[in-house]
């Protein structure tokens, strides 16, 4: 029921998004917008009435969370957390659904995994992602979709609600949320601050005025697109988009690089009886991809654009690494100096600790993660290392050049 009411709504939205699933800046909000604007910031949708969308997804940092927490915390006294760190909202209208045997942006790359919503792509849209938290009790908590369509009936914009999908909107429950999940897709889609195209990166990739980089940001991108470097760009895109438009920096794909566990962030990583009993398995912790007929894609997790990638406090699925400047060591010393990452146990190095034993052909070998011997010479530098973390700064939206003229133009 839900499912064909969503599909219904999210028919005439999209024809009202226009087929790029994009707006103008300055385009009004359709009222299905509108209504999941209301929606993305009211906690009383919450089983705490403290958490909204917002709280994970904060628009102030770029719909990603406010804080340093590698999981955040919810449920109905927001006190329980997940396994998984809480990805950004922007840059999501390119995504499709999911597919095993996705085709690659870069027009060069064989098909595999790619698309969908999530760290495993089980979401095929926006709207199907955003029932998720509402449902979980470990984030929003609300214990049925019929407890958050009674609260859309008694809030505020409960009549625009009504406006946006007819007087009797609130008449069958089940169409309800299905309108109200369509309304905040449509609201991440139409609303400009989702996918602004603001940063350094896109002036100076637009050759418009002031649109310059550093000496150590051109380095960074040099190195960010060198296949015997960084080789940054063989998951995280960087040619045209979809269409011919922008780059994402992500070719939406799913890797296994080996992060290290997070014992300390993630309760369910902790031993139980001397045992390790969980294990997130990436695509194939999914109901449709386990792992006794989907060996393959254990371990396997999406690619994440790298717009905004500088202001995010963790990295990785689990939030395991805590800074910029160390998600790019881990790449570059994952194989070099494995001691740096993974626990130490009688003199012998538990690399890949996260993923077990027997998946552990799935880790990907490309540069820079080329599985080079321990002890050898990183196949990046200190200074590859600050220069890509230069030129990942240039991707942070909000960017506003200097006065022609002045000492900070001239650099």
């Amino acid at each position: 029921m839900i499912r064909e009411a969503l599909r219904r709504t999210l028919s005439v939205l999209l024809a009202l998004a226009g087929a790029s699933g994009t707006a103008c800046a300055d385009t009004p909000l359709s009222l299905p917008a509108q209504v999941g604007k209301q929606i993305f910031f009211d906690q009383n949708l919450s089983g705490s009435r403290k958490m909204s969308c917002a709280t994970c997804h904060d628009p102030a940092n770029h719909y990603a969370p406010p804080n340093a927490l590698a999981v955040q915390r919810g449920g109905p006294n927001l006190k329980q957390t997940g396994t998984r760190a809480v990805p950004t909202l922007t840059y999501k209208n390119f995504t499709t659904p999911y597919a095993d045997l996705a085709d690659n942006p870069d027009g060069v790359s064989a098909p595999g995994p790619g698309g969908g919503f999530t760290w495993d792509g089980r979401a095929p849209t926006l709207a199907d992602q955003a029932q998720i938290p509402l449902l979980s009790p470990i984030e929003m908590a609300n214990k049925s979709f019929q407890s958050v369509v009674a609260k859309l009936q008694a809030a505020a914009y409960a009549p625009l609600f009504k406006q946006a999908f007819g007087a009797n909107a609130f008449k069958d429950p089940s169409a309800a949320f299905g309108d109200a999940l369509a309304a905040l897709q449509a609201y991440q889609l139409e609303d400009s601050s989702f996918h602004p195209y603001t940063s350094k990166y896109d002036l100076y990739a637009s050759n418009k005025i002031g649109g310059t980089l550093s000496a150590a940001e051109i380095r960074g991108m040099v190195i960010f697109q060198d296949p015997a470097r960084g080789n940054c760009a063989a998951c995280h895109y960087n040619g045209p988009g979809v269409g011919g438009g922008v780059a994402q920096f992500t070719d939406y794909s799913y890797e296994a690089i080996g992060v290290p566990r997070n014992v300390k962030d993630i309760a369910a990583n902790r031993l139980v009886r001397g045992r390790r009993a969980y294990f997130d398995m990436g695509l194939c912790s999914r109901s449709d991809h386990p792992p006794a007929s989907s060996k393959s894609f254990c371990g396997l997790f999406k690619t994440p654009t790298l717009r905004n990638v500088a202001t995010r406090k963790v990295f990785f699925h689990n939030g395991q690494i805590k800074s910029l400047t160390e998600a790019i060591n881990f790449y570059a010393t994952r194989d070099t100096h494995p001691e740096r990452w993974y626990p130490t146990v009688a003199g012998v190095v538990q690399k890949y600790d996260d993923l077990p034993a027997r998946y552990r052909g799935n880790i990907d070998t490309q540069m820079p993660l080329d599985g080079r011997a321990p002890g050898s010479t990183p196949p990046l530098s200190a200074q590859d290392v600050s220069d890509l973390v230069a030129f990942l700064g240039t991707l942070t939206d909000g960017y506003v050049p200097p006065p022609a003229g002045s000492a900070a133009a001239a650099q």
